[in-house]
């Protein structure tokens, strides 16, 4: 009976240590989930935030466009913190501060699948990039790693002249995986491998129409 009771205490005690911490450190994770800084005061890419978290870096950041890039789900019903319950669409959230909210699908290749060719959401996303009001940008998924990396090495490789090798370094630094970063991967051969970024020119004459924004709800 002692030992039980000792046993109960010593788990009592443990969680008493471990849970607030824990619980601290969930509650931030969330709010601002994977936030990072690609280019300063230009574009940024993170995962799914609470609504709190994302009001903070709309604010924070000064973003103008929010790119969601989830078909699973294109407009996120977003907790205001890790404790509470869904409840304000990402959109919305948009709306109220005016900025532009866009959804892409960046994870359904084309049937058959041509490896040699990007998929059309990347003509969707270049369109939405050359347009200069668009910056500050904030680019995101669910966990702000595969898609949204993949995405982010595009960004690198068309509008900042990084080369394949490069960008593929800085998505495997990001938490994409050295074995799924490769040739094991059809995603990264369509979106990274084998992208071809054009010439400045080609980009220069193809502004950006008012259309290009494919916007959920969102300000324009």
């Amino acid at each position: 009976m002692r030992s039980l009771v000792r046993w109960v205490l010593a788990v009592a005690v443990l969680a008493l240590v471990v849970g607030p911490p824990f619980a601290l450190y969930r509650a931030q994770y969330a709010h601002a989930k994977r936030l990072r800084e690609v280019t300063p005061g230009r574009f940024y890419r993170s995962g799914q935030m609470t609504a709190a978290g994302l009001r903070e870096t709309i604010e924070r950041h000064k973003i103008k466009t929010v790119i969601n890039l989830q078909h699973e789900d294109p407009d996120p019903v977003m907790r205001e913190s890790w404790f509470g319950k869904p409840q304000v669409a990402e959109s919305v959230v948009c709306r109220e501060l005016n900025v532009r909210y866009m959804l892409l699908t960046p994870d359904i290749l084309p049937k058959p699948n041509d490896l040699t060719k990007p998929p059309p959401s990347v003509a969707d996303y270049l369109k939405a990039l050359d347009d200069e009001t668009a910056y500050p940008i904030l680019l995101h998924c669910k966990a702000g790693l595969h898609r949204t990396g993949r995405l982010t090495a595009i960004y690198r490789m068309e509008y900042e002249g990084w080369g394949t090798g490069e960008a593929l370094r800085e998505l495997r630094a990001n938490g994409y995986g050295y074995h799924t970063a490769s040739e094991a991967d059809d995603f990264i051969i369509q979106f990274v491998q084998n992208y071809k970024p054009r010439a400045k020119a080609e980009r220069a004459a193809r502004p950006a129409a008012a259309g290009d924004f494919a916007a959920v709800g969102g300000g324009q």
